[in-house]
């Protein structure tokens, strides 16, 4: 049970909060949790995402994944259906297959926020994604087996690389109890 809390801030997407113990964290005003998606094609090419993120001030690549709950009258909305529509407006797939992988803390000392992983296969390209509003997203494709040292290149690029690529493959690979080699290293 969360400790309680008063309201110091609250911004259009964020509010600041602050525990009778001092301890201060951040909430999202405006949506009920978040998703990621480890989406992978038919020929293995896993579908990343990259795009600038101000608070590190870096291009940042990723799983595709947003907000839950974030729209204006679909509040309600269920996480499966918040992942389907973020990896089509991200990556401009469709999925057939999805299955969920976990869900955890994304920075328990910062935010109450939890992040719901899914694994979505059976793709079909239906738009070019890059996102809505402006968010500029360019999608890769890098061969499952090809990942880390991808991302490491990427890194050696000045960018960052979301550790939860890496979780989400690990949690794939014990799900289907996979046969193959690593995937990853």
């Amino acid at each position: 049970m969360a400790e309680e809390s008063e309201e110091i801030h609250r911004g259009k997407f964020l509010t600041y909060r602050k525990t009778s113990a001092n301890w201060e964290y951040v909430t999202r005003s405006n949506a009920k949790g978040a998703v990621a998606i480890l989406a992978i094609t038919d020929d293995k090419q896993v579908v990343l995402t990259e795009q600038y993120r101000p608070p590190v001030g870096r291009n940042v690549i990723e799983l595709p994944a947003g907000l839950a709950g974030d729209i204006p009258l679909q509040e309600e909305e269920p996480l499966v259906t918040a992942a389907k529509r973020e990896l089509k407006e991200e990556t401009g797939y469709e999925a057939k297959n999805w299955t969920m992988l976990s869900e955890g803390t994304s920075s328990a000392g910062l935010t109450d926020e939890f992040v719901t992983m899914f694994y979505a296969t059976g793709l079909t390209r239906m738009t070019q994604g890059g996102g809505v509003g402006g968010e500029n997203i360019k999608v890769h494709f890098v061969h499952q087996a090809d990942v880390t040292k991808w991302c490491r290149d990427r890194q050696s690029e000045g960018k960052y690389v979301d550790f939860k690529i890496f979780a989400a493959l690990h949690l794939a690979k014990s799900l289907t109890q996979s046969t193959e080699p690593r995937l990853w290293y």
